[in-house]
């Protein structure tokens, strides 16, 4: 498999795959109906969407969507919708689940839920984004900037793991990963420098496998072979990380938003840890950035992410 370089080479690819079945919760915004309209319309998944129905046919008449698209379960409460949509991700009835007109944290309840949620025994949720930015000449792959607040190292570890795989999935065999700090210089007073050399000698001695890792790297040297080179830098990443592991969710999030809303990038984001893809995006993001999540939930597939 070649490398996917661009989200409209994912959206092919998924196209050449068996539809999966997307439940939708609480789906009747106008993002998300223009976006799972396009995703069925393209035949990346088949839409269930459990919402207000008149909400969601009024929608199509306004945006001129045949809504036949769609199968529709009418409910007009939020966290019952939710519920529905994850139960029937549970039960195999779907095999993705996706946030729709929803509060993050009533989502994120559902899939953590202890007796009914989709949490996999052992492991932890964390969030990966791919996103393409018009100035670099491949895709990134970068966590956690909407889950974990504040990542220990094991927590960074199993964000690193997961990014990996799904790295591999997009077709790049071994991505560079860099674990992002404010410099290179390890300092006692900045534990995430602490967290990014462990982590590269970990790596170094085989715990963690599947990429080319190191840290603590400053961004401009995780992403900028320049200023590498003008700083005299050596490292195996040499600016050009295809994965980022950023030291709290500020730190991510901020990144994220700077990228999408100031340079012109796009994404696409999931949940992973859980037993089935969860996608999960703002509800301020575009019809873009959920068609994009939609297809990389469905590359996905059944993986263990």
């Amino acid at each position: 498999m070649d490398p996917i370089r661009k989200l409209t080479e994912l959206v092919e690819l998924v196209k050449k795959k068996p539809s999966s079945k997307l439940a939708v919760a609480n789906g009747h915004d106008p993002h998300t109906i223009q976006a799972t309209f396009k995703a069925a319309k393209e035949n990346l998944v088949d839409v269930i969407i459990i919402g207000d129905k008149d909400k969601v046919l009024s929608l199509g008449s306004e945006y001129n969507l045949d809504t036949s698209a769609f199968d529709i379960i009418d409910n007009r409460d939020a966290k019952e919708a939710g519920c529905i949509a994850r139960d029937m991700v549970r039960s195999k009835e779907a095999d993705i689940l996706m946030k729709g007109l929803m509060p993050t944290d009533v989502y994120m309840k559902l899939i953590l839920d202890k007796n009914e949620g989709l949490l996999q025994k052992g492991n932890i949720l964390s969030h990966v984004a791919v996103m393409e930015v018009p100035t670099y000449s491949k895709l990134l792959f970068v966590s956690d900037v909407a889950v974990i607040p504040l990542p220990d190292l094991n927590q960074k570890v199993s964000m690193l793991k997961y990014t990996i795989e799904v790295a591999h999935s997009f077709g790049i065999e071994n991505p560079k990963a860099a674990i992002i700090a404010a410099t290179e210089k390890v300092s006692d007073r900045m534990p995430a420098t602490l967290d990014g050399a462990t982590i590269a000698k970990m790596a170094a001695r085989g715990q963690i496998k599947g990429a080319i890792i190191d840290g603590p790297l400053a961004i401009d040297i995780a992403i900028n072979k320049e200023a590498c080179d003008i700083k005299g830098f050596k490292s195996p990443i040499n600016g050009e990380a295809d994965i980022l592991i950023f030291p709290n969710i500020e730190t991510g999030n901020v990144f994220f938003k700077t990228i999408t809303k100031l340079a012109g990038g796009s994404l696409a984001a999931m949940v992973v840890g859980a037993s089935a893809p969860c996608i999960l995006t703002s509800r301020a993001d575009s019809e873009e950035s959920k068609f994009y999540s939609i297809a990389m939930a469905a590359l996905m597939g059944a993986r263990d992410v």
